[in-house]
């Protein structure tokens, strides 16, 4: 389990076999990447077998087969291994709803909790890059000339483009509010601002200065 502190964060990304859990959808993939201090410290990656055939659209659309999935671990194996990673730590997402949605309908067939908060880096884009042709996370890795291998739709490799936006989105706020670095709190409050009003809530804390991890998004 991770000793939580004011720098770290876990960015996880799912593979589903749709779109809701409540109509019995279930995670078939989860990536995540824990950042410390600007950079990835860990990583966490596992196939997970929902117990039923996936449709051949999520097949073709993540690459992810049934065979694949047939040797696989069940869910609930893989979920609690994965709250044992997240341990303490605050969480970040792209459309961190859906994520989150899937992982407390995977927990809830656990006696597993897990205690950190979502911040959404798509939401924050949308504050922050206006101008993007959209807010997707492949649109945003090509609009801010992020790192990445040409791989989407699959976990580990869409939690570290999504890792690597979210340093993004937290160099350009101290770039242009001349402010420290943002921490989780201040990014929680933020996502959910108005643009006009973003320097109001950067000026309300004063987190530790942290200079910027320039590696993690520029390769």
């Amino acid at each position: 389990m991770s000793i939580a502190s004011a720098n770290t964060v876990v960015v996880l990304d799912f593979e589903t076999t749709g779109l809701s859990p409540g109509q019995g959808d279930r995670a078939i993939e989860i990536g995540a990447v824990r950042i410390k201090d600007g950079y990835i410290s860990e990583r966490f990656s596992a196939l997970m077998n929902p117990g039923f055939n996936v449709s051949s659209f999520i097949e073709q659309y993540t690459g992810i087969s049934n065979a694949m999935l047939k040797q696989a671990p069940p869910c609930n194996e893989v979920i609690a291994d994965f709250v044992d990673f997240i341990g303490d730590d605050n969480l970040v997402a792209h459309n961190a709803s859906f994520d989150k949605r899937f992982l407390d309908a995977e927990i809830e067939r656990l006696p597993a909790q897990y205690r950190g908060q979502f911040a959404c880096s798509l939401l924050l884009s949308r504050r922050l890059f206006p101008d993007a042709p959209d807010h997707k996370l492949g649109t945003l890795v090509q609009y801010r000339s992020l790192p990445n291998d040409g791989v989407f739709h699959r976990a580990l490799a869409d939690a570290e483009m999504t890792a690597a936006l979210l340093v993004r989105l937290q160099h350009d706020l101290c770039q242009r509010y001349a402010c420290p670095w943002p921490d989780h709190a201040q990014l929680m409050r933020l996502q959910r601002t108005a643009r006009e009003r973003m320097a109001q809530v950067l000026q309300c804390a004063a987190p530790t200065p942290v200079a910027a991890p320039a590696a993690l998004f520029n390769s």
